[in-house]
């Protein structure tokens, strides 16, 4: 009995080793393998050691920077995504007779779709299903799809989703787009303009490999507008750093602007002439089987989070109508 109990254990440390591992080796850090999995620096290094040491040989080169696997470990990598894959996927068939909803669930968001928006969503899927391991981080679109293909997470928030070939995808939500500007700008108190009354202007853009970046001059070209982009950044966090020192106006989701309309730091206009939206989407690999775990996540997503929807209470503070 003992012998079958101290069997177990080692499995089970067995199988936690390799599951870190896998995490190094997707992020190529430690340092982002310990964020993923919500444990120190020192206990993945810890984790990774042991694991080297039952099998006898060196999965991790850690003299580069950033890490790289040795020959054995890309083996290894390989070999274990598959076999954890199936694991999971076993787990979720056997939980399904106890309805007990568990197992991990990793999906990765678009930076724009930050904590603050996602918060209430994580909260609700901790409290509801406790037993869902729940990872989440935030890459540039081009990585989120290559990681959903390569099976390092299971679901990915973009916007303007892809849904074709290997991706398939779940609508979310349409965000209204609207002119951002610093409260000392002369748009800085009106709660409506047009498309028109953008032109010639100074303008904060998004990264021209971004798709938004794209359907934002798309919509100018179409009121025959120019602005004169003075600053570009793939990130909306920096934009709107970039906005509340006067440096131009933005077009922006309104729901990335909730904690800056409410501080006051800065202003909205919607559009009184053209709806621009920008889609969310939750995509995944299209033949891929979604767990229960990761079906429940989605389902949560689409609920109201219960504190109001974003779009309606940061327009209600920044004044609009």
């Amino acid at each position: 009995m003992l012998d079958d109990l101290f069997a177990n254990s080692y499995r089970a440390v067995n199988l936690r080793n390799t599951e870190i591992f896998c995490d190094i080796a997707t992020h190529r850090s430690f340092s982002k393998a310990a964020v993923a999995r919500q444990i120190s620096q020192p206990a993945v290094s810890q984790a990774l050691q042991q694991l080297e040491d039952d099998i006898g040989v060196t999965l991790v080169d850690r003299s580069k920077r950033p890490i790289e696997l040795t020959a054995a470990g890309t083996i290894y990598f390989e070999r274990c995504q598959k076999w954890l894959l199936d694991y999971r996927a076993i787990e979720d068939a056997v939980h399904q007779f106890s309805g007990r909803v568990a197992g991990k669930v990793r999906v990765a968001s678009i930076y724009s779709v930050g904590l603050l928006q996602m918060s209430s969503y994580v909260a609700r899927i901790r409290e509801d299903y406790p037993d869902i391991e729940l990872h989440l981080d935030y890459a540039h679109p081009d990585a989120i799809y290559s990681r959903l293909l390569r099976d390092e997470v299971d679901l990915g928030i973009v916007s303007f989703p892809r849904d074709g070939g290997e991706i398939g995808s779940i609508p979310w939500q349409d965000q209204e787009m609207a002119v951002a500007v610093s409260p000392a700008h002369p748009l800085g108190a009106r709660n409506q303009v047009s498309v028109k009354e953008l032109d010639g202007l100074d303008f904060v853009a998004f990264s021209a490999d971004l798709t938004i970046r794209r359907k934002t001059e798309k919509l100018l070209k179409m009121a025959d507008v120019s602005v004169n982009v003075t600053h570009q950044f793939d990130n909306v966090e920096t934009i709107k750093r970039a906005v509340e020192i006067d440096l131009g106006v933005a077009i922006l989701p309104l729901p990335t602007l909730r904690r800056e309309l409410e501080f006051g730091t800065l202003h909205a206009a919607r559009f009184s002439d053209v709806k621009f939206v920008r889609p969310l989407g939750i995509v995944h690999k299209r033949h891929k089987h979604l767990s229960r775990a990761a079906e429940k996540f989605v389902e949560i997503l689409h609920e109201d989070p219960g504190d109001g929807s974003p779009v309606q209470r940061q327009v209600a503070v920044g004044g609009l109508v």
